[in-house]
């Protein structure tokens, strides 16, 4: 009975005076990255607003290289998510300021959208420093708005008025053109409501169907077949598509062919006659005699 037994496991060995590991919850053990890594602010790790498919799809976004494809349809087929969620989430993150969607015109006039992408909410970018001297907002950094302080507005000067255009405002746009035949209305009309049978992101109001109306019917004026016409109008579709009708109303204006030139005249054929004296064929408009026999 002097033996003794191991019938209980051995404590566990007393933690250093030193040592601050919890003793419950998650433990980190960090490597050093010196290369293929991204660094991503805590406000964005630990937002309390976004879904964890927001904050992870903002990762990945944020990881990807300059001109990088972020469709909906390219992030569907990379990840097992539905494009109904991965499109909700962009929409969180474009709403929480990490995504920014602007609309550009190129030269030849198409529309195309472009991504930004931000390592920090745009709309909560503080401005650059004020000059020394100026006041300084007192505003807590997590409530501030980041408004710097406006002094008294000085008197303004008169200002000459400015004749020359301005070179950044926006082109008026091209007016529809108008067909002649009213009856081709109804048929443009149905064409135009047709359109997201072939592609859906062109569903069009009953309003917009109204006003683009007159532009296809002076294509079908133009004796354009209606085959030919939704093609032009479905075609190399922009993604995302936010405006259908400002698309198609520039695509009926910029595209609209021209009018068929008229056919050439039949050539006039002068008829054959039968001499009346030696019944020799002969043409002339009208039946009489040969030349021969008209001599004298």
């Amino acid at each position: 009975m002097t033996a003794q037994q191991a019938i209980a496991p051995p404590c566990a060995p007393p933690g250093s005076p030193g040592d601050v590991t919890p003793t419950s919850g998650v433990i980190h053990v960090n490597s050093r990255h010196t290369s293929g890594f991204t660094v991503i602010g805590n406000h964005l790790a630990q937002h309390g607003e976004l879904s964890l498919l927001a904050i992870g799809l903002a990762v990945h976004i944020q990881s990807l290289p300059e001109g990088a494809k972020i469709g909906v349809k390219v992030l569907a087929a990379r990840f097992p998510e539905s494009e109904m969620r991965i499109a909700a989430a962009l929409r969180e993150l474009e709403e929480a300021g990490y995504l920014r969607r602007i609309r550009v015109r190129l030269r030849d006039g198409r529309v195309r959208t472009r991504t930004e992408s931000h390592n920090r909410p745009y709309a909560t970018i503080a401005p650059p420093p004020a000059p020394h001297g100026a006041p300084r907002a007192t505003t807590p950094p997590s409530t501030a708005t980041y408004d710097r302080p406006r002094a008294a507005a000085p008197t303004p000067l008169p200002r000459k008025p400015r004749t020359e255009p301005k070179s950044d405002a926006a082109p008026a746009p091209t007016p529809l053109p108008q067909p002649r035949t009213p009856a081709l209305h109804r048929t443009a009309a149905l064409l135009l409501a047709d359109l997201r049978r072939h592609a859906p992101v062109l569903t069009l109001s009953e309003t917009d169907v109204a006003a683009l109306t007159p532009g296809v019917a002076a294509w079908l004026e133009r004796d354009a077949h209606p085959d030919a016409i939704r093609r032009a109008l479905t075609t190399d579709l922009p993604t995302p598509l936010a405006h259908p009708a400002r698309l198609l109303r520039h695509r009926i204006t910029a595209l609209l062919p021209p009018p068929l030139p008229a056919p050439a005249a039949a050539p006039t054929v002068i008829p054959l006659q039968n001499c009346d004296d030696c019944n020799r064929a002969f043409r002339a408009p009208e039946p009489g005699q040969c030349r021969d026999c008209r001599r004298p």
